[in-house]
């Protein structure tokens, strides 16, 4: 995982971002009134509208004070593609990410949980400007 991100990231590191490693444990969601708090299930905790097909993922709260932070890139050792923080977890969990999987709640069941390497782009002006 760490070779794939390393050659992902090099173009974009160009392009003032740093890339991180860390492993979390990883479940899936669907955008269904039971899986959530919300009156409106397809809005997201920042507001954003959650439409099938769409790379996005939900982050415990724990992981916002490590840099996964609304619309940070990121990228899954299991995907070929970039999905982006679009949703908050509840408090409870912990170095958890939730992965959305539309209103496909099938897939999302079968895909289940599981605990693997994650990487996301942290802009490098704001590593710089926190020194």
């Amino acid at each position: 995982m760490l070779t794939a991100c390393k050659e992902k990231s090099e173009p974009i590191k160009k392009s003032n971002w740093d890339w991180k490693t860390i492993e979390v444990t990883a479940s899936a969601y669907n955008s269904v009134a039971w899986q959530t708090t919300s009156t409106n299930p397809d809005i997201a905790a920042w507001g954003d509208t959650l439409r099938p097909g769409m790379n996005c993922i939900a982050v415990s709260r724990d992981l916002l004070y490590q840099g996964l932070r609304h619309n940070t890139m990121v990228m899954i050792d299991t995907f070929p593609d970039t999905f982006y923080v679009k949703d908050k977890m509840n408090r409870r969990w912990k170095n958890r990410i939730d992965i959305y999987m539309g209103k496909d709640i099938k897939k999302a069941r079968e895909w289940g949980k599981r605990k693997l390497s994650i990487c996301y782009a942290i802009p490098i002006d704001t590593i710089t400007s926190s020194k």
